[in-house]
Order: C-alpha cells, then structure tokens, then sequence
C-alpha cells in the first residue's frame, strides 16, 4: 500500500496528538502527499485523518519514494504540490515547533 511505500522510504509517522494538530490534517488531501515549504524548508505530508497521524517526510525521502514507485510501476498521481500562504503555515509551525521540522521529527533529528 501507499502507506508502506511512504514507511519504506522513510517518512515518519507522526501523531496529531492536539486539536489544532487535528484541525491542521483536515486541511490537507486524503491520500495525498502535499508539499509544505516552511521557513525556507521543504517537506512532504501525507495526512491519515482517521488515525489522527500524518506521514512526513524530507524531500530525499520523497525522491526515495518516487524511485519505489517507479520499481513498482505505480502511477505519479500521488503528489499535490500545495503552496501554503503564510497564514496557514503560521499555524503549522506553531502547532508543530519548536523550529517545525523538530515538531514533526521529535527530537534528535538531524
């Protein structure tokens, strides 16, 4: 399934453990990975709504995914390049931080 492809290319599983956490999800596409930019930096986040979690990845690891897509032949439709305008991605940072990439990667990553 998608959600293999994503855990095998190294997307974390990271938990919508707050409402505003929760809320943020829902402005995302089911099933699709939609790219975020935040200060500067890139990310890929793929929303699971009904198990209150979202995967979220670098993009090394969104071109990792895409070449095991392409092993598996499956279709490049996954992806929703979403610019986010400052006011949204304001709440993304706060309710994520600290530094939002730390939010989603818990500590210790680099």
């Amino acid at each position: 399934s998608n959600s293999d492809l994503l855990s095998a290319a190294g997307f974390k599983l990271r938990p919508a453990d707050t409402p505003k956490k929760q809320e943020l999800l829902k402005t995302l596409t089911p099933g699709k990975l939609t790219l975020i930019t935040w200060k500067g930096k890139q990310f890929y986040v793929q929303p699971d709504v009904p198990n209150n979690q979202a995967y979220v990845g670098t993009p090394a690891e969104y071109q990792t995914y895409q070449q095991l897509r392409l092993a598996q032949q499956l279709s490049n439709d996954n992806l929703m390049a979403a610019q986010m305008n400052q006011d949204a991605m304001m709440g993304w940072g706060g309710a994520w931080g600290p530094g939002f990439y730390g939010g989603f990667y818990g500590r210790g990553w680099r």
